[in-house]
């Protein structure tokens, strides 16, 4: 790990509901040009403290990114970052207020408000990379904000892309338009094959262990096949299971062999995109 090259800043901005986003920006010492940004959010009963998470902020920023790591506002940690000390907040998190969070973030991120003191950093250039749930987020997120550019997932959960099914999909390659029934008006709506377009058109990697017992990896190759991009992969990680060997708190010098199979991977991709 290559810690010495990377400098960490720190700080929380406000939710939209006046709660602390606490982040950690990770950026290398020094670099003479823009940085892409890659957001990492973490997973259901995470935090960006999380086991190997720092260690693999600040692999990616030592390779030339500016790695940014939050936490959701409602993932129920409180003044220890490390614990869930905030229960009231954790039983009512939902996927709404963490895209609100995303959003938040990226704002932070445009108006300087989020900033290096060595580095600059292009906002509008943002890879996110989620875990399990924030894998979902990361998903949905990128087809939301126009500010992200790749996905990444780690044991992503899949239900975010099934919401047009096979027939409709199908409309869309052959017809250029689907229609939907309006159960309340009983209208018939037509729906443009820009919507379907627009879902996840950018590069995304789907990543996953084959040895997955919380988060099978069947998820994954849904992802994959029902994602409508054009520059998407899908790789399994052969007996890896769902962090990939990482654990909490992870004390060993050396990262797991599987989890830097996952990173491995996860920084060619941003390269490819990125060269």
């Amino acid at each position: 790990m290559k810690s010495n090259s990377v400098k960490k800043d720190s700080g929380t901005i406000p939710s939209s509901e006046g709660l602390p986003i606490a982040y950690d920006l990770y950026t290398p010492s020094h670099a003479m040009y823009e940085l892409p940004v890659v957001l990492f959010l973490h997973g259901f009963k995470g935090f960006k403290d999380w086991g190997t998470f720092p260690d693999a902020c600040i692999e990616m920023a030592s390779t030339g990114y500016a790695v940014l790591a939050m936490n959701f506002s409602l993932n129920g940690t409180g003044d220890n970052p490390c614990e869930f000390d905030r229960l009231d907040l954790f039983a009512r998190e939902t996927l709404s207020q963490d895209l609100e969070d995303v959003a938040s973030v990226l704002e932070a991120l445009k108006d300087s408000t989020i900033k290096s003191s060595l580095v600059t950093m292009d906002p509008h250039n943002v890879s996110v990379i989620g875990h399990s749930r924030g894998g979902h987020t990361a998903v949905v997120a990128a087809s939301e904000l126009d500010q992200i550019t790749m996905v990444v997932t780690w044991a992503a959960v899949s239900n975010v892309l099934k919401q047009w099914s096979e027939a409709q999909i199908n409309d869309w390659k052959t017809k250029g338009y689907t229609e939907i029934l309006n159960s309340r008006t009983g209208q018939t709506m037509r729906v443009d094959r820009v919507v379907y377009d627009e879902d996840l058109n950018l590069p995304c990697c789907f990543i996953h262990g084959t040895d997955d017992d919380a988060v099978s990896f069947e998820h994954t190759q849904i992802l994959y096949e029902n994602c409508p991009s054009s520059e998407k992969d899908r790789i399994f990680i052969d007996g890896a299971n769902h962090t990939f060997g990482s654990t909490h708190p992870y004390l060993d010098d050396n990262l797991p062999k599987k989890f830097t199979e996952v990173l491995d991977h996860t920084i060619r991709w941003l390269d490819s995109f990125n060269g």
